[in-house]
């Protein structure tokens, strides 16, 4: 029953978002869309390190901002569950993060200076986790219309499921999809099937906030999805939720532009909030990287 609540009331939260904090109705940003693949960088920072590793990424990312890198990377800081960051690495196919891999070790090679500030960095480092995952446009709500640029805060939903039961998450989700349609919600989400990194079957629900006030407000629009969804699409998802999860977990990121390193085509919704708000660092000569993480940098 525990697994039924929380998936239940993951997607309550989104539901109330959606209603009380629609997006701005203008064309999305396509340099700002939901990427093909994405690789995920979860990374734990020695405790009492935060600062410091922040200081580090903060010089980096202002640096990378002059020059042309193979990838960029939006960090996203956690609020709740395991202190960590997550960098969200966005790119077209496999093909093109093989390529960014190739283009970043050639990019590092041509500032002998990198391999010792990439060590500084990873030195801080206790744990880190690579997940790639493909994005299922069958399975979003709307997420034709996200603009990652708007977003400030990302709800992360990760689904685990038992062998054999991908159809049945599919069912889930387009239950709830419809359930959402019927009530007018505004807010997209949008789904990531996980290739690699984690036990698989697994699918990650991505969720971007302009903002956290709409959570204040769950418990009064509970009600609302459960009358759309009708006591039979209700009464499905619970048999699914039951037969199929083996668990679901929902934490909370807070998007950090000062550690993030994007395009300007992407940043133009909002360049005020994209752009550092200090001065680069000085740099003899060479770039300071970012930390090279798993497959891509």
């Amino acid at each position: 029953m525990r697994v039924i609540r929380a998936f239940a009331a993951t997607f309550l939260i989104v539901v109330s978002t959606s209603i009380l904090s629609a997006q701005d109705q203008k064309a999305a940003n396509p340099a700002a869309a939901p990427p093909n693949l994405v690789l995920l960088l979860h990374q734990e920072v020695q405790q009492g390190k935060t600062r410091e590793r922040q200081k580090l990424e903060s010089s980096i990312s202002r640096t990378c901002d002059r020059l042309e890198t193979p990838s960029q990377w939006i960090d996203l800081q956690s609020l709740t569950g395991t202190g960590e960051s997550l960098s969200f690495d966005p790119f077209d196919s496999f093909e093109d993060l093989g390529r960014s891999k190739i283009e970043w070790r050639q990019f590092f090679a041509a500032h002998p200076d990198l391999a010792h500030m990439q060590e500084e960095v990873e030195g801080l480092v206790v744990s880190d986790r690579t997940i790639i995952a493909a994005r299922r446009d069958d399975l979003g709500y709307r997420a034709d219309s996200i603009d990652l640029s708007e977003a400030r805060y990302m709800r992360v939903l990760d689904v685990r499921l038992f062998p054999g039961h991908e159809s049945d998450f599919v069912e889930a989700i387009k239950i709830l999809s419809d359930a959402y349609a019927k009530i007018a919600a505004e807010t997209p989400w949008v789904v990531y099937q996980v290739d690699v990194g984690i036990p698989t079957p697994a699918f990650l629900v991505f969720m971007p906030m302009p903002e956290l006030k709409p959570n204040d407000d769950l418990l009064s629009w509970r009600e609302n999805l459960i009358q759309a969804e009708g006591e039979q699409a209700t009464d499905a998802l619970q048999k699914i939720a039951r037969e199929a999860f083996a668990s679901t977990e929902t934490n909370l990121y807070v998007v950090s532009p000062e550690l993030s390193h994007v395009s300007q085509e992407f940043a133009a919704g909002d360049p005020d909030f994209w752009k550092h708000k200090t001065a680069p660092d000085p740099v003899p000569g060479d770039i300071k990287p970012k930390t090279q993480p798993s497959a891509s940098r």
